[in-house]
């Protein structure tokens, strides 16, 4: 049984030594997804699965079969001994001068906890070059949510230079109108809990939509939440503006989640 202290990683389906080096290299030209792993099971497979595959067609100009991805996670969770687990599955340009087909890395890393508490949040201006993906170089978004931590801040809001809210460094950011929940109309990436998130809305009913949101425009709002493959959490508090953090909205999109349902990897 592994325990994870030290990353599991397999390229191809093939294991290879967790050199640090290589982990932290592996941020060039590609594209990835991160899922939180429960007894095998995930939420949201075919959102992962399309997500990898389209990312996958505009990058390499070729698509990538969802049985092969799952079949490259399945047999890293096999090998590692483990059923629970967070994994990043990512699609990359191997080393070496002239390559032109991409190969697919698994890392299984031990699984992560929800966020604990309301969140608090720092506007940067800063949005990511090609948004739509969640793309391997993400400099840019570390950067300023490293900085964001060392300012006492959970997150980095990243905005347009005109003061256009567009998402989190590692999250989509919501905000509640009465009983809407509003999704900013920007760049950003469609992240997989937000997609659940708006599949079982829609399911139910129930409202919600999306348009531009500027900085000016967040005093106006009932409050707001963020996501990621961590699951929701409140947000309490954007660089002076306190906002609650127990918003009923908010709980039901907790519990949306949280009932959506689980499929075998």
């Amino acid at each position: 049984m592994n325990d994870l202290s030290t990353p599991y990683v397999e390229v191809d389906g093939r294991p290879v030594a967790a050199d640090p080096l290589f982990l932290a290299l592996l941020g060039g030209y590609g594209h990835m997804t991160a899922m939180e792993i429960r007894n095998g099971r995930i939420r949201g497979l075919d959102l992962h699965l399309a997500r990898l595959d389209a990312a996958t067609r505009e990058l390499f100009g070729e698509g990538l079969d969802g049985g092969l991805v799952r079949e490259r996670v399945r047999g890293a969770l096999r090998t590692a001994g483990v059923t629970d687990a967070a994994v990043r599955v990512y699609v990359h340009l191997p080393p070496g001068e002239g390559a032109v087909r991409p190969v697919v890395t698994v890392i299984a890393r031990p699984p992560t906890p929800e966020p604990a508490g309301p969140q608090r949040l720092t506007a940067v201006p800063y949005q990511r070059p090609a948004a739509h993906l969640k793309h391997a170089g993400v400099f840019g978004q570390v950067y300023h949510l490293r900085r964001a931590w060392a300012a006492g801040f959970d997150e980095a809001l990243l905005v347009g230079q005109d003061g256009t809210v567009a998402e989190g460094a590692i999250t989509n950011i919501g905000f509640v109108e009465g009983d809407t929940v509003v999704w900013p109309d920007a760049p950003a990436l469609d992240g997989i809990t937000m997609l659940l998130l708006r599949r079982e809305l829609d399911r139910l009913g129930l409202p919600w939509l999306r348009r531009p949101v500027r900085l000016d425009d967040l005093p106006s709002f009932d409050g707001a939440f963020v996501t990621n493959s961590l699951g929701i959490a409140p947000v309490g508090r954007i660089d002076e503006l306190s906002l609650p953090a127990d918003l009923p909205v908010v709980e039901r999109l907790r519990s949306l989640y949280a009932d959506a349902r689980w499929d075998a990897v």
